[in-house]
């Protein structure tokens, strides 16, 4: 599989939450940050503030974070969640299909989808000095 990558139409994935599934297909009209985490993964105790953030900041004009949590054992991400608060959707993936999908090659790693469904950035890692570019990003396809 290759990876998908800017331009590419989103992978059709139904996610597990905590308040039953969620079909990626049907939030066409929003913009979408798909965001692949796991517990184990420092630069992602990092990001769940920034993407907390986002959320608080754009929500309202629109834009959809799904964090997907790839830990095989439930309990440590639950353990992760109690102390990083997300104010955002969390999925739950322990076979890691839709990683497959997407063809996640590190933690984090995160997608940017627009409104018709297509995503138009992808990102490996979580670094302060990248998140003004990306934010830059979210606000322009808001604004579409």
């Amino acid at each position: 599989m290759r990876p998908v990558s800017a331009q590419a139409a989103a992978p059709q994935l139904v996610l597990q939450t905590d308040n039953g599934p969620i079909d990626l297909s049907q939030l066409r009209g929003q913009v979408v940050y798909v965001d692949f985490w796991a517990s184990w993964c420092g630069p992602c105790r990092k990001s769940f503030p920034w993407l907390n953030d986002m959320q608080a900041r754009y929500g309202k004009d629109g834009l959809k974070i799904v964090a997907i949590n790839l830990d095989k054992d439930r309990a440590q991400a639950e353990r992760f969640l109690e102390d990083y608060a997300p104010r955002f959707t969390i999925a739950f993936d322990p076979q890691a299909n839709s990683a497959r999908a997407f063809v996640v090659k590190g933690m984090p790693s995160s997608y940017l989808i627009d409104r018709n469904g297509n995503v138009v950035h992808a990102h490996v890692g979580f670094r302060k000095k990248d998140t003004e570019a990306m934010e830059a990003r979210i606000r322009s396809l808001l604004q579409h």
